[in-house]
């Protein structure tokens, strides 16, 4: 038994004396700085001790330093390794650590005064070195391992200094306002500090209570309390800093619920997107098959602008107390109109959809969100002209809005009669049936594909913008029939089958991230951005009558390049750009081209005194014209002839030009002209032959 009990403290012995070697080995040159702090924390306590002219008086006093000194070291040597000195991450090191030092300062100056009462009985050196001596080496030691969190001292780096001058990195970053200055705050600033990754920049925080106003939090000052929240968004707003991100840092009820609920009504007001951290406690199942699992990305995150303001009161008087009836009802863009219509208080919602499935989720939406508003489903084709009267006249809607729509480029571009019968025939059978049976006020949702279009689907849109101005010039010229009013944007993020489910998929499966050109650049918004928008500019427009005539163009900032949103959605997504996951160029695709525009060559643009909204006025083609044109688009899409249809599509837009014409003007530059003759031979000897090449599609 003894000897098994002395065996086991060998062994434990053995590999406590292993891993104090593997310590020291991990930092050595923290290990000489404390051997080296040993010998000048003695040094200095002698010389504090007797002081200058006394100890060059004491020539004795260098022996006594030597020998006490080598000693001392020696004992250090051996027991700073053992007592854990090195055995952390100093990086992360906190106060509680500092009994770590301590504990070995003790140890080691016990040790150093037992052995020279045993060898000297403390004659040679004066009791009151050792304690001084020890403090200093405690001062010492604590500031070599501060050096490991130099980053973090104001002396050398504040974490965010408000006023430093930008750099291109955060150009790139989001502005973040703060709610809550408290310890969860600091720890996230720290961990915002040491990512060099991050997306996020703060500029001020908000507290709960008036005592840390003007002080600051790792450099972020604290502009007030959360009741002053709208003030210190203007403030920001002057100095450049518009905060696009609010967090909470607690729980909102840890603020008080009026004060939370007043902040998310002004951030919604203001359109300010608003998270809440995570808690550090909070634990959440790990899905190990999906190493690529992401987290929440805020789609106001990819946008480089804060979302704009908006006029409640005047979309709450165009929407309360009327019957409004809503096509494409369950896509994107009219799912999110539903539901902020619904949100006003009209006397009936009438939706209309295509689809079965979407029909059923929004109609479910209504039923769990607003189960007072009265509401009526139809599964319906706005292509079928007695199916849509049918239900205007049971309902007599008073507000239209056509968001039903195939918005798909390529899907469009490769089924041009589909495109025109929903694009082009559904909304002047819509437009119909809202002038027959006396709506107020029909508005139609375009797109920034309708400028200088390259593609059906854009070349659809656009003469269903002329459709809807031609109607809506006739009623001023008369004085009867609705307003007509077009509300025209470019890409919404989130859409489905658009850029960012892609990019999400993608993402999730661990890249590549697919984009078509390095330089092809798009206007992007949120669909809520959008929809909020479209309803306040018809609002303006019916109330004040503005606009007849005229495009509502929705002010979407500057393009953004579509590699940039792929990079950004990287970063949030918590990877590395070209790193962690690539990025692929694979080439524009049929109809598409590198950057849309807001207005056509042929649109005249004027000022709007709607917030938000510009104008544009297409020049007008005549109502009998479209009608007959839209007789033989109809016709020639119903008989699938697709040729005709391009034909007509022209003779109305002029400018447009079809995927077929670019390949032919494209062929006819890079070949030269032949006799006709030798052009039928090439072709009779060619597998494909050159008709092949030059057919237009369906031919």
């Amino acid at each position: 038994m003894f000897w098994a009990i002395c065996g086991a403290a060998l062994d434990i012995g053995f590999r406590r004396i292993r891993g104090a070697v593997r310590s020291v080995q991990k930092y050595p040159a923290l290990y000489l700085t404390d051997l080296a702090s040993v010998g000048v924390a003695l040094a200095m306590a002698l010389l504090l001790r007797y002081g200058v002219e006394e100890l060059s008086a004491r020539p004795e006093t260098a022996s006594v330093l030597l020998w006490s000194g080598a000693q001392y070291l020696t004992i250090c040597a051996l027991v700073f390794p053992l007592s854990g000195l090195y055995s952390r991450n100093w990086k992360y090191g906190s106060i509680s650590d500092l009994f770590i030092i301590l504990r070995a300062v003790l140890l080691t100056s016990l040790l150093l005064v037992s052995l020279l009462f045993f060898s000297t009985r403390l004659t040679d050196i004066p009791r009151t070195v050792v304690p001084m001596q020890s403090l200093l080496l405690i001062a010492f030691l604590a500031a070599a391992r501060l050096s490991f969190r130099a980053e973090e001292l104001a002396l050398r780096r504040p974490v965010f200094k408000s006023g430093r001058s930008k750099d291109a990195q955060d150009d790139n970053r989001i502005p973040l306002l703060l709610i809550g200055a408290s310890d969860a705050a600091d720890l996230y600033l720290r961990a915002l500090a040491r990512d060099p990754n991050a997306t996020y920049t703060p500029v001020a925080c908000l507290d709960r209570s008036e005592d840390q106003t003007g002080m600051s939090l790792r450099g972020v000052p604290i502009a007030g309390r959360i009741q002053d929240f709208e003030r210190v968004v203007a403030e920001l707003q002057q100095q450049g800093k518009q905060p696009r991100h609010i967090v909470f840092t607690e729980a909102p009820a840890a603020f008080g619920e009026e004060a939370s609920d007043g902040l998310l009504r002004s951030a919604e007001r203001l359109g300010i997107a608003v998270s809440r951290l995570s808690q550090m406690t909070e634990l959440k199942r790990a899905k190990g098959d999906n190493p690529y699992e992401l987290r929440s990305i805020e789609l106001t995150d990819l946008l480089e602008r804060p979302q704009a303001a908006l006029d409640r009161e005047a979309i709450g008087r165009l929407v309360r107390g009327r019957r409004v009836l809503i096509t494409g009802a369950g896509g994107s863009i009219g799912s999110e109109l539903t539901a902020q219509v619904a949100a006003c208080a009209p006397a009936e919602i009438v939706l209309i959809d295509n689809t079965e499935y979407n029909l059923y989720a929004i109609d479910m939406t209504l039923t769990e969100s607003f189960p007072e508003v009265p509401r009526w489903s139809y599964l319906c084709s706005v292509r079928r002209s007695q199916r849509v009267e049918e239900i205007f006249e049971r309902h007599r809607p008073e507000l239209v809005f056509h968001a039903a729509a195939l918005k798909h480029v390529p899907m469009v571009q490769m089924n041009p009669c589909e495109g025109v019968l929903t694009n082009v025939v559904g909304t002047m059978n819509v437009a119909n049936a809202a002038k027959k049976y006396g709506t107020l006020a029909m508005v139609q949702v375009s797109t920034d594909k309708v400028v200088n279009s390259t593609s059906v689907m854009g070349a659809t849109k656009r003469l269903a913008e002329l459709y809807c101005q031609a109607l809506d010039l006739n009623g001023l010229e008369t004085g009867l029939g609705p307003r007509f009013m077009t509300v025209r944007f470019g890409n919404v993020l989130g859409s489905s089958g658009s850029l960012i489910p892609l990019f999400k998929r993608q993402l999730a499966r661990g890249g590549p991230l697919t984009v078509t050109d390095a330089n092809m650049t798009r206007f992007f918004m949120t669909i809520r951005e959008a929809v909020e928008l479209t309803l306040q500019a018809s609002a303006y427009g019916f109330e004040k009558q503005l606009g007849q005539g005229e495009i509502f163009v929705l002010d979407m900032g500057e393009p953004i390049k579509i590699i940039d949103i792929a990079r950004r959605m990287i970063r949030l997504a918590g990877f590395t750009p070209d790193q962690e996951i690539e990025i692929k160029i694979i080439g524009c695709r049929p109809g598409e081209k590198l950057f849309e525009e807001l207005f056509d060559e042929t649109d005249k643009r004027t000022s709007s005194p709607v917030p938000g909204v510009l104008g544009a006025v297409p020049e007008p083609i005549p109502l009998p014209t479209l009608r007959d044109a839209f007789a033989r688009l109809q016709r020639h899409s119903e008989r699938g002839n697709e040729a005709s249809v391009v034909a007509v599509m022209r003779e109305l837009l002029p400018r447009y030009e079809h995927e077929a014409d670019r390949k032919m003007a494209a062929a006819s530059k890079r070949t030269p002209l032949r006799p006709k003759g030798r052009i039928k031979a090439k072709a009779a000897k060619s597998p494909r032959g050159y008709g092949a090449e030059l057919r237009l599609p369906g031919r």
